[in-house]
């Protein structure tokens, strides 16, 4: 049996966990175009590596799949309606006309709850066989507004309602750590999301010992409550203002250092939370492969060098394919790596430049600094003008409806 990229990481840490970073109603479709661009000599073996990652119906059968979970985010539930658009305006129909106030936005929200339930229904086996400890789906509150304290709270409630394998994903803001302490403290599964800096893993692992001593002093049963920790591993050396504060001070920054800081980061997290034992799970994404062609060696040090930790990966289709395109010209994981560290002198090097010592130190950030730090605000921009077409999607739905009654 030839093995997924993914199968060979898990294999380093019988606790590591992959997961899939979109929502399950899209899989088939996505798995038969990347059969359809496949060598031909790999295709009958992708097929049963994609099939083992995730097939509806030996999981509705067995409660077995190889991914362990899922993540979703309202701007890649537009990628299930753009898949599907037509089923899609007709729910948006039948959801405005239930709606007492059917708005485009409370429309919007509606189908978002849609979607999904839908996608936590699909998985819902393995949560179920596994007792809970695995097949759960990631719904996160709307990004535009993460520090709407109560909004959040109120939608991480309807999120949570929808089905025992919702996990809530709330952003890393000051009010969204807030909102995580109280879910936890109900017994609801959190996921923090737009995170990429120790002070916020730091806020992030107070917040859930909150919540979880409050649940505990009331009664609350927490036999199938989970945590994870999200780490936007790329997007804090890429997307964020190190490279602009390197150069303005003069210094050169290589690929591979920034990468070095980035998984600093993410082990300096991991240790963490293992010094204290606390119960959350470090969470990867935003991950690279670095491709120089056909012929040539291959990496993505985003997994590689923190092979053998127990971590979550949750992956999107994008990434999975570069792995699988790459696969023959990918180094072997070292199950040892997780204990590597970066050499000094590149952490040195990214001492001097304030972004890396507030993403790298404990006290690097005040928790109302987070939102303005500069990989969130991207981020967080990013995430709201891709939540906005999602909203006009169904704007334009609506108006379709309109124009036909008209």
């Amino acid at each position: 049996m030839s093995l997924h990229v993914l199968e060979k990481l898990a294999a380093t840490n019988p606790d590591c966990e992959i997961w899939w970073d979109s929502s399950p109603l899209v899989y088939d479709g996505w798995k038969a175009e990347v059969l359809g661009r496949a060598p031909t000599e790999k295709r009958a073996s992708w097929s049963a590596q994609l099939t083992r990652l995730f097939d509806a119906g030996t999981v509705e059968k067995e409660g077995a799949m190889g991914f362990r979970g899922v993540t979703t985010n309202p701007p890649l539930s537009l990628q299930a309606l753009q898949a599907n658009p037509e089923f899609w305006t007709g729910e948006i129909h039948r959801i405005a006309a239930d709606l007492p106030e059917p708005g485009v936005e409370a429309t919007y929200w509606a189908l978002y709850l849609e979607i999904v339930r839908r996608g936590a229904e699909m998985i819902r086996p393995a949560y179920e066989r596994s007792g809970g400890r695995y097949g759960f789906l990631s719904g996160q509150v709307d990004p535009r507004f993460f520090s709407d304290k109560a909004r959040m709270l109120e939608q991480g409630l309807q999120l949570a309602a929808l089905g025992p394998n919702v996990m809530v994903k709330i952003p890393g803001s000051k009010e969204g750590y807030e909102v995580i302490a109280a879910l936890t403290a109900r017994g609801i599964s959190t996921n923090n999301t737009t995170s990429f800096t120790i002070p916020q893993y730091v806020a992030c692992m107070r917040a859930v010992s909150e919540g979880l001593a409050k649940a505990k002093a009331a009664g609350v049963d927490l036999g199938r409550w989970r945590s994870v920790i999200t780490h936007m591993c790329a997007r804090l050396g890429n997307i964020g203002d190190l490279k602009a504060q390197a150069e303005a001070r003069g210094i050169a920054l290589s690929p591979e250092e920034i990468m070095l800081g980035e998984l600093a980061v993410m082990k300096r997290a991991y240790r963490l939370g293992k010094d204290q034992n606390h119960p959350s799970k470090m969470l990867q994404c935003s991950m690279r492969v670095i491709d120089p062609g056909t012929g040539k060696p291959a990496s993505s040090w985003h997994i590689s060098k923190l092979a053998g930790g127990d971590f979550v990966y949750t992956c999107p289709p994008g990434y999975i394919e570069q792995l699988m395109q790459a696969e023959d010209r990918l180094p072997a994981f070292d199950p040892r790596s997780i204990d590597e560290d970066a050499p000094d002198a590149v952490i040195a090097k990214l001492m001097h430049i304030p972004y890396f010592r507030q993403a790298y130190e404990i006290d690097g950030m005040a928790p109302e600094e987070f939102s303005t730090f500069g990989a969130f605000a991207a981020t967080a921009t990013e995430f709201a003008a891709a939540t906005r077409k999602t909203v006009d999607f169904v704007a334009r739905a609506l108006e379709m409806t309109q124009r036909r009654v008209a």
